[in-house]
């Protein structure tokens, strides 16, 4: 007794192993066997600026506002 835990959890570990396992990069993997080099992804980051307006400035105590209260 005992052991219905044990092994619920390794048929669950198996089951995910052998059908959710990584997703395969097809594109990849023909580039890879015709002899070509891999396609490169790049990753493109917006640059932030300092004209972008701070979306919690609402939210900041501004000591000028309340000095000229």
């Amino acid at each position: 007794m005992g052991r219905g835990r044990a092994k619920a959890k390794q048929t669950k570990v198996a089951r995910e192993l052998k059908y959710g396992g990584p997703q395969t990069d097809f594109d990849r993997l023909q580039a890879e066997l015709s002899g070509q080099p891999a396609p490169v992804y790049v990753e493109t980051v917006a640059a932030e600026t300092d004209s972008e307006e701070d979306p919690y400035a609402k939210y900041y105590e501004d000591s000028e506002d309340e000095a000229a209260k």
